[in-house]
């Protein structure tokens, strides 16, 4: 990539705003040069100016450091920022220098150049998820969607990546401004992707249980076990829930269920996980001895006992003798 007239007169530019606080002989005493310098530099290999020689404000701290200059009170802050930036990069270059090797080129640079068409590509799958997470209230997936639709969503990530690489092949180019604004979104796109990763660790780690929690304050996220009863007052074993449109309602953690139970397919996965738990007592059936009924509320009507009625024995009957009876005489 050749560097253009133009480039090099905004690098000389800029080094010389960076001296504004020297006097005007001292600073051209500095600089007369820095054109034909420049030049020679882009001959050499190929890159950009700042890829080469770093930002323009770093190059002139190094040459106040370099012509024994003071610093100046009036400095802006990009002299300030400069400065700190020369004692850093020489342990950069050093390091620098030290990765090369292992990787199997002369500094580490080398081989990240060669990531950059990768990075492009990245670069425009992650600006596609995160418009997908923008545009879907915050659910995603592998693929991009757009609104939740899939194919809206693959058109989008196919302009993305081609923007993106675009973009890459012409970021030298690009005046200051410019290109700290796509250095910065890239900066926000690599955040987005650490932070996904970490939705995604803890969506595995979590979704092994079944537990998905629906908002901050949610009345369930606590919940441990799920017992079912019947009218009757009987526990349901290997009960499963639905809503309304079909999906299984997963909550708390199965702490008693053997590990390989435990892991299986959440979906399949019964209530209640600690039958021995259970709010009204453990497990029964009708054929179980000893069960004892859930307290249900039913209308107590007190009724006093009807009186049986006792057979009251007959009186006993005259019975006629064997003797005449007397008659009455006149």
């Amino acid at each position: 990539m050749t560097v253009t007239e133009q480039e090099i007169t905004d690098y000389v530019a800029r080094v010389r705003a960076a001296l504004a606080d020297l006097p005007p002989d001292r600073r051209t005493e500095l600089t007369e040069d820095l054109a034909d310098h420049l030049t020679e530099v882009a001959a050499e290999a190929e890159g950009t100016l700042v890829e080469r020689l770093g930002e323009p404000e770093t190059y002139a701290a190094e040459l106040r450091a370099a012509a024994g200059v003071g610093e100046g009170g009036g400095r802006n802050l990009d002299q300030r920022v400069a400065t700190a930036v020369v004692r850093v990069r020489g342990r950069l270059r050093a390091l620098d220098s030290r990765l090369g090797p292992p990787l199997g080129y002369t500094t580490a640079s080398d081989f990240l150049r060669l990531l950059r068409p990768g990075w492009w590509v990245v670069r425009g799958y992650l600006a596609a998820m995160l418009l997908t997470v923008i545009s879907t209230g915050g659910s995603f997936g592998v693929l991009p969607r757009f609104g939740g639709e899939l194919l809206a969503g693959l058109i989008m990530l196919i302009g993305f990546v081609l923007a993106s690489i675009w973009l890459g092949r012409r970021s030298a180019q690009l005046a200051r401004w410019p290109r700290s604004a796509v250095q910065v979104g890239s900066a926000v796109l690599v955040v987005f992707a650490l932070s996904a990763l970490v939705q995604a660790e803890d969506r595995m780690r979590y979704g092994d249980y079944g537990y998905d929690p629906t908002s901050v304050d949610n009345p369930y996220d606590r919940i441990r076990d799920v017992f079912v009863y019947d009218s009757d007052g009987r526990l349901v074993e290997k009960a499963r829930l639905f809503d309304e449109n079909g999906n299984p309602i997963r909550l708390g953690y199965p702490d008693c269920l053997d590990p390989a139970e435990a892991y299986n397919n959440p979906l399949l996965r019964p209530y209640p996980y600690c039958p021995d738990r259970a709010p009204f007592g453990p497990p029964r059936g009708p054929d179980m001895p000893g069960a004892r009924a859930v307290p249900t509320s039913t209308p107590s009507t007190s009724e006093s006992p009807t009186p049986t009625e006792t057979p009251t024995p007959a009186s006993p009957s005259a019975t006629p003798s064997n003797e005449p009876t007397p008659t009455p005489t006149s």
